[in-house]
């Protein structure tokens, strides 16, 4: 389906590129979030990696259509994560004051209390993720997020599959040893 898409749109059809956005954008999407600390910087994020993609397709796949769809995903992917981690390092660098944190996303039904409970386990949860290693943090946002198999991380990550699943392993284990020391701290 890919390969289509690609010779389309370096054909120069606009309606080709639309539906490359269609087809990957939640992934990618799922992807920026984990690095993103608003639900609009993650959407900034996701539209930077398309145009960056799409500036980049000539190069990169230059009239030759990638093989299956698993590569032009894999380097779809791996242009987010980069952009991500970019984003997150520059926004440790130079911190900001946030002006509230209200989750696009949050159940209008839900009591005050409740959306308070839920934002501070979101925070907590992203707060934990953001001090995993890196190679477990990226492997965990591709499987939790991202929803990819072991083999596709594998290929985004350029690690083997065995790799990538001892990766998701160690991270969710920390994970685990992170919750424990912070309900030791309550």
């Amino acid at each position: 389906m890919h390969q289509a898409i690609i010779g389309r749109a370096l054909n120069g059809e606009r309606a080709a590129l639309a539906e490359l956005v269609r087809d990957c954008e939640r992934v990618v999407f799922a992807l920026v979030r984990r690095y993103a600390a608003t639900p609009e910087d993650a959407a900034d994020l996701a539209q930077r990696t398309f145009l960056n993609a799409f500036e980049a397709l000539g190069r990169t796949f230059g009239g030759r259509p990638a093989e299956g769809d698993a590569p032009l995903r894999a380097w779809l992917l791996r242009i987010a994560l980069n952009l991500a981690k970019n984003h997150a390092r520059d926004a440790q660098r130079w911190a900001r004051a946030p002006l509230g944190e209200v989750d696009a996303l949050a159940d209008p039904s839900m009591t005050p209390e409740a959306a308070a409970r839920d934002a501070e386990l979101k925070a907590r949860a992203r707060r934990a993720v953001l001090r995993l290693p890196r190679r477990q943090r990226e492997v965990l946002t591709l499987r939790v997020d991202a929803e990819l198999p072991f083999a596709e991380i594998a290929q985004v990550l350029g690690i083997t599959e065995n790799n990538a699943k001892v990766q998701f392993h160690l991270a969710l284990k920390r994970l685990r040893a992170l919750a424990a020391e912070e309900e030791e701290k309550r």
